[in-house]
């Protein structure tokens, strides 16, 4: 059996910690699955490798849907969420060697190494990478986390929104922690699950969004998960974290498209400026810091 059949096996059990799970609902004909135990969610088939070529492709960086309508016209929100993650690390990390995972062009990772880091990006589309060599001059390695190979060892491995994507989690996390040193840390942000905005809208939340996206966690599963890879919570937060107008109206539009009731609505979508910029809901999304221990 290659390796794309194999990942393309339906993922019944939990990824976190091997229980049986039910399915839930569907959403883009995938169907979205939760632990019997520990309420994880995850998408029952798993996007393969070639998958993520087609998913992060050109028009994950510049369309309209689950990805950014130009990604580059958030160069300066971005910007500043990596200044937020330099002064939140400052408080229990001493800089060293990074490793971003899920980089794009780099812009939350040249912050970090103008703090006094020093690292890498790791990110499948090939043509953002460039873009983050050519107009950056960051060192960018083209790829995801669970074909990535290296003999170096990193101090951090950040994965800001990153490992809700990876399409075998325990691969991308098995090679994660290869490539931590000991006593290493792991910064990672992602979607909560168990947030008030979350529970209030059920299958309508704007974070269910198949195939690019293919787990969504809560901080104390996040916390379990990590444990099995030998790392121990640090530090938990929420980030301050803002989209422009631009991109808010994407996010609502691909929410509103497939209602009969919302079609009427996105027409009035126009009238929100693009530069407008405002904040993700308080609370739907967080970050934790995490240390290898073993």
């Amino acid at each position: 059996m290659d390796l794309d059949t194999n990942l393309s096996l339906l993922q019944l059990t939990c990824p976190i910690c091997d229980r049986s799970s039910v399915r839930l609902f569907r959403k883009n004909d995938y169907w979205i699955r939760e632990c019997d135990r520990c309420h994880h969610q995850f998408t029952e088939q798993q996007p393969t490798t070639k998958d993520v070529s087609d998913i992060y492709d050109g028009q994950y960086f510049q369309g309209d849907g689950a990805g950014y309508v130009d990604y580059l016209a958030e160069a300066d929100l971005l910007q500043q969420l990596g200044q937020y993650y330099a002064e939140q690390l400052g408080f229990y990390v001493l800089p060293g060697s990074v490793l971003d995972v899920g980089a794009a062009a780099g812009f939350i990772l040249k912050e970090l190494l103008q703090s006094g880091w020093q690292g890498e990006g790791l990110e499948p589309n090939l043509r953002i990478a460039e873009f983050g060599q050519q107009q950056l001059d960051l060192k960018m390695t083209v790829g995801t986390l669970e074909n990535y190979q290296t003999l170096e060892r990193f101090d951090l491995v950040m994965m800001i929104q990153a490992i809700q994507h990876f399409y075998n989690l325990k691969l991308a996390l098995h090679t994660a922690s290869r490539v931590t040193k000991p006593g290493g840390y792991w910064l990672i942000e992602t979607w909560d699950r168990s947030s008030l905005w979350a529970r209030m809208r059920g299958r309508n939340w704007h974070a269910y969004t198949p195939p690019s996206r293919c787990h969504w966690f809560s901080p104390p599963g996040l916390e379990r998960l990590v444990a099995e890879y030998g790392f121990q919570e640090i530090a938990r937060g929420s980030p301050s974290k803002w989209m422009n107008g631009q991109y808010r109206k994407s996010v609502l539009r691909y929410q509103l498209m497939d209602k009969g009731w919302g079609k009427p609505l996105v027409q009035g979508l126009n009238l929100i400026p693009d530069p407008v910029k405002t904040p993700y809901l308080g609370g739907d999304i967080f970050w934790g810091l995490y240390q290898k221990t073993v």
